[in-house]
């Protein structure tokens, strides 16, 4: 066996995730899987060593193995790295600078490992300070893979067909290009925030007390949904009325990643009871932080996390901080967003596929329609499109509910020549989309699939064959050797 995991071939290490990593541990490009072998900034490198530009690892927020980050995670691991119950200069120096970007009132924190951890500690919290326990949620939205999460996950309710629990009220997505309410509506900010007002009631008139609404400022895995104006504004004011508390999952859309500011929920005029964050924290290493108000977290008697906030991670969060100030992420997201958007704008007209783009820094989202006029979802043309790019070397992806969005959140380091590139090669991979649609079909009844260059690629290809018999069937435990492979 090669000490090396590199050494592997990519068929080797595609029979080792098969033997001993969950079946449903999805892959991206799940038909065509990469095996990345190193990254940097804004690119990864595939084992054949081919450059891709990634549009998608929102995770490694400052980009891909940043020199500065990197080196503060090795200096701090030859020094300390230890589970919680000691005092730490650097973790309470790391605490001082993340509340010091947040309203004044949203003052204390607390370290956990994962996003799932915080927005889980999230609803602990509302239902201590409240002593009520209903949660609004918005259709669609994701917040992580806990049980508890799960039920106030709508996107995994549907996916694993389960069950809305009565303690969890689904409010509509405030989606106004294919919502209830849509753009052409006189305020849909108010229309959407009068289904939360309404659900609210319903839940009183049945003896059900609300605990908190969550709600990500801007919904990202629910197909980049950017709420009208007023909407949360409303939201929060209702919420707040009938005694709940009002918390923001910035995991995703925070530390500048909108552009304006530091946190999405700022550019809605809001100011949460509770804010999570995670992900980008630590450019990829396991790190999270929920901030609140110092009255609500006196409603906590007690709280601990093994590995919350340890020296490595607080020193790499630190890292990531001094990055975005001095490399100036915020101004570049905002300047690198607008560019991006202008040029998707631009080629929009020339394809009766792409229905829409939306987007604020960088968060973008290109809609894939069947037509303008109907805006019905084009799930087979989105998928069909990630793997055209994935072909010219460019990582995307498509997600909302329907699958039909292909969505733009890059490591923060992205540039402008980049969006420039994206977007030249989408309006050409597009074009050739459309084309297969219109051979194939007609131009009606879509059907697109993944493209019959993808499925003929004989080292890409999941399964084969040849391959079967190389690999555990439920109830075997043969294993199989590097020496067996071929």
């Amino acid at each position: 066996m090669p000490e090396n995991p590199e050494l592997q071939t990519f068929k080797q290490t595609l029979k080792m995730r098969r033997n001993y990593v969950g079946k449903s541990c999805k892959l991206h490009y799940e038909v065509s899987p990469l095996k990345i072998v190193r990254a940097s900034r804004q690119y990864m490198y595939d084992d054949s060593g081919n450059e891709y530009l990634d549009c998608i690892n929102n995770v490694s927020h400052v980009g891909h193995c940043h020199p500065h980050v990197v080196t503060a995670g090795q200096e701090q691991m030859t020094k300390l790295n230890t589970c919680y119950g000691f005092l730490s200069d650097c973790q309470v120096a790391y605490a001082k600078r993340i509340v010091e970007l947040l309203p004044e009132q949203l003052c204390v924190c607390y370290f956990l490992n994962s996003g799932s951890e915080a927005n889980d500690l999230a609803i602990r919290l509302a239902r201590a300070y409240t002593k009520q326990n209903d949660v609004i949620v918005i259709d669609n939205a994701y917040h992580g893979n806990t049980e508890n999460l799960i039920s106030i996950s709508p996107k995994k309710l549907k996916e694993h067909n389960l069950p809305i629990e009565n303690w969890v009220h689904v409010v509509p997505t405030p989606d106004v290009y294919r919502g209830k309410y849509r753009e052409d509506n006189i305020n849909p900010g108010q229309l959407y925030a009068n289904e939360v007002k309404l659900a609210i009631a319903k839940a009183m008139a049945n003896g059900r007390k609300i605990a908190a609404f969550i709600s990500e400022p801007n919904q990202t895995q629910a197909g980049m949904i950017f709420p009208p104006k007023n909407f949360l504004p409303l939201v929060y004011r209702y919420v707040r009325e009938a005694g709940g508390l009002c918390i923001a999952d910035e995991i995703q859309t925070g530390l500048g990643r909108c552009g304006e500011h530091y946190w999405a929920f700022q550019s809605h005029d809001v100011v949460p009871d509770i804010v999570t964050l995670g992900k980008s924290l630590g450019n990829g290493h396991p790190i999270s932080i929920l901030v609140t108000t110092k009255e609500i977290s006196d409603s906590l008697n007690e709280f601990s996390s093994s590995y919350g906030g340890n020296p490595v991670a607080c020193a790499m969060g630190m890292a990531v901080l001094d990055v975005i100030q001095n490399e100036h992420m915020l101004s570049s997201a905002k300047s690198v967003g607008k560019c991006l958007m202008d040029e998707l704008r631009r080629i929009l007209p020339n394809h009766r596929l792409m229905g829409d783009v939306r987007g604020m820094g960088m968060m973008v989202g290109v809609e894939i329609v069947q037509d303008k006029e109907s805006r019905k979802p084009n799930k087979d043309a989105a998928e069909a499109l990630v793997y055209k790019m994935k072909e010219r070397k460019f990582m995307m992806a498509n997600e909302g509910p329907d699958k039909n969005v292909i969505i733009f959140q890059p490591p923060m380091c992205f540039t402008c020549e980049n969006a420039l590139t994206v977007a030249k090669a989408l309006d050409q991979a597009l074009a050739e989309v459309e084309e297969d649609d219109l051979r194939v079909n007609s131009g009606s009844n879509l059907n697109i699939q993944v493209p019959l260059s993808v499925l003929t690629n004989a080292k890409h290809k999941l399964d084969s064959d040849d391959d079967e018999d190389d690999f555990e069937s439920p109830g075997k435990r043969q294993k199989i050797s590097y020496e067996e492979v071929d």
